[in-house]
């Protein structure tokens, strides 16, 4: 997720800054990109949007094994903080090779730590908590929910967007998604009800936070990849208050869980967020918000055949049909306004 763009996590998201999630800074600049937008961390290297895109859904659709394995050997607010660190130093690493600085203002930096706390600490500690009792592989379809967060907050709190018959009806399909996806016809029975809460309240957090980034600092001059480097940095800071208090330091570091964490905070946080704003930024966000539907496709195929995690015949199917009632939410009947559609964010896990 990160300062700004936009929504499913997806394990990623920033001011109008984007994805999820997830894993969300600036709004992406309105003027077209080149055929090929130059991507560098130590050098340039030309990649086609469509490998970033794939780079991207494989990225944050192995975020939530990346979780799981983490919270085998630290706790989850450990793997939280060990996912900041590294994200931020990703992101710092590429502030300091394209000379950015860092935003200036006391009023963007206050709004920066709201949107730090709902788009990164939030939700990345909560999934980290939630997948200690369910499966990487539920906590990967309930990140799939936030486009439906996002519709229904989105229509009390942004006055641009109106209901329509059609994302109503897709509301209505992707609670029945849920609904399936939890087993509600046999009484929850074998769910983690605490752990399933956090992994639905960690998904609600990112809207919750693209929408306040959308009315404080979508107008911010300061650059996406400033904007988003600051959130990190900021979120980085709340954990490094609140682990101490709540955890001990650990007394020993297996390898699988830090390679996880390392993993997890320099690709699925740090690399994603850059990739996401660019492909974004290239071809825009209706294409690039699209990574949203692959992300929970991936966790569940990566936890059943890497983790041996269960799954029965509802978590598919309502996996599916939770995707179709937040690809219709966020459809437009009628085709395109001709204004450039405004930059929505992933989640991220």
């Amino acid at each position: 997720m990160s300062t700004a763009t936009p929504p499913g996590p997806g394990p990623s998201s920033a001011p109008a800054i984007t994805p999820a999630p997830a894993a969300a800074t600036a709004p992406p600049p309105s003027a077209p990109a080149p055929a090929r937008t130059r991507f560098f961390l130590g050098g340039r290297i030309r990649f086609d949007w469509r490998i970033r895109f794939a780079a991207l859904a494989v990225i944050w659709g192995f975020s939530f094994l990346l979780i799981k394995v983490g919270t085998n050997g630290f706790a989850p607010f450990q793997v939280t903080f060990g996912r900041l660190f590294f994200g931020t130093a990703v992101l710092a690493v590429a502030m300091a090779v394209r000379r950015e600085r860092l935003p200036r203002g006391t009023r963007t930096w206050v709004h920066l730590t709201v949107a730090a706390f709902l788009l990164n600490a939030l939700p990345f500690s909560l999934f980290a908590y939630a997948e200690l009792t369910i499966p990487s592989t539920l906590a990967g379809i309930c990140n799939a929910t936030s486009p439906l967060w996002g519709m229904v907050l989105s229509l009390v709190a942004l006055s641009e967007d109106r209901p329509t018959r059609r994302r109503v009806a897709g509301l209505g399909i992707g609670f029945l998604g849920v609904l399936t996806v939890l087993g509600a016809w046999q009484g929850f029975s074998g769910l983690d009800l605490t752990g399933t809460a956090m992994a639905l309240l960690a998904s609600l957090s990112y809207p919750v936070g693209w929408i306040y980034v959308r009315r404080t600092l979508a107008g911010s001059s300061s650059s996406h990849l400033s904007l988003t480097g600051a959130q990190l940095f900021l979120a980085l800071l709340q954990l490094a208050l609140v682990t101490p208090l709540f955890t001990t330091l650990p007394t020993s570091f297996p390898t699988g869980p830090l390679l996880s964490v390392f993993v997890l905070g320099a690709l699925g946080t740090g690399l994603a967020i850059l990739l996401q704003y660019g492909v974004v930024a290239e071809v825009g966000p209706t294409t690039g918000t699209m990574v949203t539907y692959f992300i929970p496709v991936i966790a569940t195929a990566a936890g059943v055949t890497l983790l041996g995690e269960e799954l029965t015949w509802n978590t598919p199917v309502g996996a599916l049909v939770i995707l179709a009632g937040a690809a219709l939410t966020q459809s437009r009947a009628g085709g395109s306004s001709g204004r450039r559609p405004r930059a929505r964010r992933s989640g991220q896990p």
